[in-house]
């Protein structure tokens, strides 16, 4: 485990030493063994560069770098820089969430200063060989905090009303709301469409792919 970097100048210097490495030499200098594949190992590669960076928080519900902040996320893309996959938030809550404010929102917090780390990740690619691009920090302007926030607070209304069941992924312009469970079997209590206790598959805030091209073309001038 690296030490935890003491200021975002660090993070960012440590961050970006790690562009044009492969996971496979990323995993080496931590004598950490490379999974076949991510089938059983889903968070592997976070996990590995939650390590080589210094994050601390773990699975504990706070920024992976607390003294600084800032989340780290990994960003999976293809040859000509698009993302390859909407990108996960956090579980989203389902009970008891009358009355929760955008700003409390966990979501809100996790998107407040993010390390964005893409990685050229195409299935074709053999996992030791994935190849990580230029880590940057990222944080959402008034619009993009604006525009979060009313996806926010529209799903959390469904959720509130009794809706779950109607959410699909299409609604929110950058966010979306989506099943997020290992297998059907692991269900989780809701709301039903008139106020009764349900039984329903776990759900997540993510990240929708268009918002994180954009980000990709804002920070590296893309055409």
């Amino acid at each position: 485990m690296f030490t935890s970097p003491a200021s975002l100048s660090e993070l960012t210097t440590r961050s970006q030493a790690l562009a044009g490495l492969s996971l496979g030499q990323i995993a080496t200098q931590l004598s950490i063994p490379v999974p076949e594949n991510l089938k059983k190992d889903k968070g592997w590669v976070g996990q590995l560069l939650e390590q080589v960076l210094g994050a601390t928080a773990g699975s504990k519900a706070e920024p992976d770098f607390p003294h600084l902040a800032v989340e780290l996320k990994t960003l999976p893309i293809d040859q000509c820089g698009k993302p390859l996959e909407s990108t996960y938030v956090c579980v989203a809550p389902l009970t008891g969430v009358a009355g929760l404010q955008w700003h409390e929102s966990w979501v809100c917090r996790k998107l407040q200063h993010v390390l964005w780390v893409p990685i050229l990740a195409e299935r074709h690619i053999p996992l030791a060989e994935r190849m990580i691009g230029t880590p940057f920090l990222w944080q959402p302007s008034a619009i993009q905090q604006q525009a979060l926030q009313q996806d926010w607070e529209e799903l959390m209304e469904k959720i509130t009303l009794g809706g779950i069941a109607d959410i699909k992924g299409a609604q929110g312009k950058l966010l979306q709301l989506r099943p997020k469970a290992a297998n059907s079997k692991a269900m989780t209590n809701a709301i039903g469409a008139n106020g009764e206790p349900i039984r329903t598959l776990p759900r997540g805030f993510y990240l929708k792919a268009s918002f994180t091209a954009s980000l990709l073309k804002q920070q590296f001038n893309l055409l």
